[in-house]
């Protein structure tokens, strides 16, 4: 029996759970392009600067300032201009985004478990361990 390409497959799962975060999310006015990332890598590092969120998230600059501007716009971040580099923006979460993310975690963690739901937890370790490894294998 002929092999489905991995990447296919990876792909097929990505865009399944993209579209069912997106659809579970949008009553908090967080939509798709990734804007769930965006603003828990906000929460977990207030403060952070928008080049770091782009390289650290692997998006383009121009997603990631669609997505601050949205975050921003609904109320969940605030930027604040670098003092050393006007051009730079700093991120922290507001009072709203604070709230949001006891939610956010469990809405992520609901998604996450019905993803391996039916893994057991070595199954589950060496998913992990082998998808880490493709992740290192692309990037170079």
């Amino acid at each position: 029996m002929p092999r489905k390409p991995i990447g296919k497959l990876i792909s097929y799962i990505s865009r399944q759970n993209q579209k069912n975060l997106t659809k579970r999310l949008r009553p908090y006015q967080i939509g798709g392009g990734g804007q769930h990332s965006f603003l828990k890598e906000i929460l977990l590092h207030p403060g952070i600067n928008q080049d770091q969120l782009t390289s650290d998230l692997k998006f383009d600059k121009a997603t990631t300032a669609r997505a601050v501007k949205h975050l921003e716009e609904v109320g969940y971040i605030k930027r604040t201009v670098d003092e050393n580099d006007r051009r730079s923006f700093h991120l922290y979460p507001t009072q709203k985004g604070l709230d949001f993310h006891p939610i956010l975690k469990n809405i992520l963690s609901e998604f996450n478990q019905q993803l391996t739901g039916r893994l057991t937890e070595e199954e589950k370790d060496t998913l992990t361990v082998l998808l880490k490894k493709l992740n290192v294998e692309t990037m170079e």
